[in-house]
């Protein structure tokens, strides 16, 4: 197999000029998103380079301890990032999402390092940090879809969930439905996605590992992997986070708590 071929710096100064396309679309419509674009990219090159060179040295150094705190890290970067796109008070749901981050990552992450791929240390950093970046991205895009529909769900129809209550279904019940629209909302496009991967497009792990010099069988493999622990983390951490709301954002007999900041506005 070859090695994968580098791309210098002159290269990917080349490379980056592929995005005077959209960037002229968007000002050409004056759509109003080509300052963001542009803030958007350099903010993407420069954050791109410096975990680069941290993890030089983190995959240099390889110590468990290390990449464990790099996970822990990279927990509470996806929890204060999916607070800050579901506009939910952070005293009340950071808990709640970040056991929920850390709890789908663990649980399946090492299930997968373990049991799957049977490593001796689950803890190499070659396939640790690879994979809980995987997850906690994954987690972090079907979390704030499924936190965000759940809850504005319940706001719009709040009469229904309390009609239910005062008909002696219990919280767990009442909220059922809401729970039900959250996951269908969520989990919707990764399903459509998964039924046509690899006819319609090559995912882009397997692209990444062929590139790297995998054989396409090996990278076909990781890449079903790939599509299982992501699923899965992310239905574990939208459970277990749900399942800590019922008790944080309810009170005792079953009221809705203001847990939004936008509804603390809406107030004043």
């Amino acid at each position: 197999m070859m090695s994968t071929i580098d791309i210098s710096i002159e290269s990917l100064l080349w490379g980056l000029l592929l995005m005077a396309i959209p960037f002229y679309f968007l000002w050409k419509y004056r759509t109003g998103l080509v300052s963001s674009a542009v803030t958007g990219l350099a903010r993407m090159v420069i954050q791109l380079f410096l975990v680069g060179l941290y993890l030089k040295y983190l995959f240099l150094w390889d110590n468990p301890i290390l990449n464990v705190l790099w996970v822990v890290i990279m927990v509470f970067v996806a929890t204060e990032t999916a607070l800050t796109r579901t506009k939910f008070k952070r005293s009340v749901m950071m808990i709640p999402i970040l056991v929920g981050f850390a709890t789908g990552a663990l649980l399946v992450g090492f299930y997968f390092l373990g049991i799957v791929l049977r490593l001796d240390n689950v803890f190499s950093v070659q396939y640790f940090i690879p994979i809980m970046g995987i997850l906690m991205g994954n987690m972090l895009g079907a979390n704030v879809i499924a936190l965000n529909t759940f809850y504005s769900h319940l706001r719009r129809e709040n009469t229904f969930y309390y009609y239910m209550l005062g008909n002696g279904a219990t919280v767990s019940e009442a909220l059922s439905p809401f729970i039900k629209q959250a996951l269908v909302r969520a989990f919707s496009p990764v399903i459509a996605n998964m039924a046509v991967m690899g006819l319609v497009a090559l995912p882009g792990t397997m692209i990444g590992q062929i590139l790297g010099g995998s054989t396409p069988d090996v990278a076909i493999k990781y890449q079903m992997m790939i599509i299982v622990i992501t699923i899965s983390s992310s239905m574990v951490s939208i459970a277990v986070t749900l399942n800590m709301i019922k008790r944080v954002a309810f009170d005792a007999a079953g009221r809705i708590k203001n847990v939004s900041k936008e509804s603390s506005r809406e107030k004043r």
